[in-house]
């Protein structure tokens, strides 16, 4: 008999340990989101909103307002996603050629935001806001400026003045868009041991070394990778593995798929692919790249043809084959992301004010609009984070 109660209660317990282990399995496997979209300040737009996203429906509910500021085009989660730091993209702060950083502090019950500090970005029009993967450190890009800056960021979030600042010169073919360098882009690579940085205005991808502990830059060995004269890199994303680089060119309407060595930061051009239909001839400028999570598919924005370009990626070679163009559903798909599970990619449309979700075909990649549209000002940036 005891033998049949332990029996009984080892039983019990066994069961007991999978239905909370099942519980725990569904709880982390499915999280929900808080998403903030920045905006240019025209049309109604007073500056970021919040939305909470749910991953299993694809349900979008509106926070509304969750910060006002002047055109917060881009904005960047920290790793511990209790900071939102965001790049106004203005020409001038207190008198200065400069934009402006602001850090805001996050709620994660309400989604709204509260402003901790703002300072200058240290160059006309920001247009690209990163941060370190330590977390110490935010990067900016600043268009009109042509130069890029690094900021440390103290215990509270606050942003610190510039530890580091790079002005690039020089000139490309493009009379009208290549006068000057124009920084668009700037990140880490994945290991935090380089920084790459698009300038449209010179047909570079620059490298730099970085000092995670000083948060200071050293211009690499060799210095940049180069596309196509008049090409006008825009954004860059990097290969699921690290191994590849992908960069949308605004001026040409190409991608440029690129090997990377991450031990020297060398970049090896490798392709170079249309990011529009053979038979479109009217004004197309790309914007936006960016790879689904499983590395299989790569994603680019066409404002003009008003599509998203849907590549499927060679895993050895990284090359990319186009699978097919949608259509946006609006004009000037500024930026787009896709969830962190993969599930659906949202599109911001800047000229129409509206985001459009679309569901991702897991086999082929391919988009379906799943009928669901917010209606925001001027969208230009989405980014998601997640809360418990």
């Amino acid at each position: 008999m005891k033998l049949t109660l332990r029996s009984l209660a080892l039983f019990l317990f066994i069961v007991s340990m999978i239905l909370s282990a099942t519980a725990q399995s569904r709880k982390t496997s499915a999280p929900k989101y808080l998403m903030y979209v920045g905006t240019y300040t025209v049309r109604g737009s007073q500056g970021v909103y919040a939305y909470r996203y749910d991953s299993i429906s694809g349900q979008l509910e509106d926070l509304g307002l969750a910060a006002k500021t002047s055109n917060p085009s881009f904005v960047a989660v920290h790793p511990n996603h209790k900071v939102l730091y965001v790049a106004n993209e203005d020409h001038d702060y207190q008198g200065q050629s400069s934009g402006t950083l602001s850090a805001f502090s996050i709620d994660v019950k309400t989604g709204k935001l509260t402003l901790l500090n703002q300072l200058a970005s240290r160059g006309a029009d920001p247009c690209h806001i990163s941060v370190d993967h330590t977390g110490k450190f935010v990067l900016v890009a600043n268009y009109t400026g042509g130069n890029l800056a690094v900021f440390p960021v103290e215990e509270d979030g606050r942003l610190g003045e510039a530890s580091e600042f790079i002005q690039h010169k020089g000139t490309g073919p493009n009379k009208d868009r290549q006068e000057g360098a124009h920084a668009h882009w700037i990140d880490m690579s994945p290991d935090n041991h380089f920084v790459l940085n698009a300038d449209l205005g010179l047909d570079r991808v620059f490298v730099y070394g970085f000092d995670a502990t000083k948060g200071t830059l050293t211009a690499n060995e060799p210095a940049s990778g180069k596309v196509m004269p008049g090409a006008g890199p825009r954004h860059v994303a990097f290969s699921s593995n690290g191994r590849f680089v992908y960069v949308i060119n605004e001026l040409n309407s190409t991608v440029t798929t690129f090997s990377y060595d991450a031990k020297t930061g060398a970049l090896h051009e490798l392709q170079t692919v249309p990011s529009l239909p053979k038979d479109f001839t009217g004004d197309n400028s790309p914007a936006e790249i960016v790879v689904h999570p499983t590395g299989r598919f790569v994603y680019g924005s066409n404002r003009g043809h008003n599509s998203i370009a849907v590549f499927s990626v060679d895993p050895k070679k990284g090359t990319l084959t186009l699978v097919e163009h949608v259509s946006t559903k609006g004009k000037a798909p500024r930026n787009f992301e896709i969830d962190p599970e993969g599930k659906r990619l949202l599109v911001a449309n800047q000229e129409t004010d509206n985001i459009v979700v679309f569901r991702i075909d897991a086999q082929t990649g391919r988009l379906t609009p799943t009928g669901q549209e917010l209606k925001v000002p001027a969208p230009v940036c989405i980014r998601f984070l997640p809360i418990e």
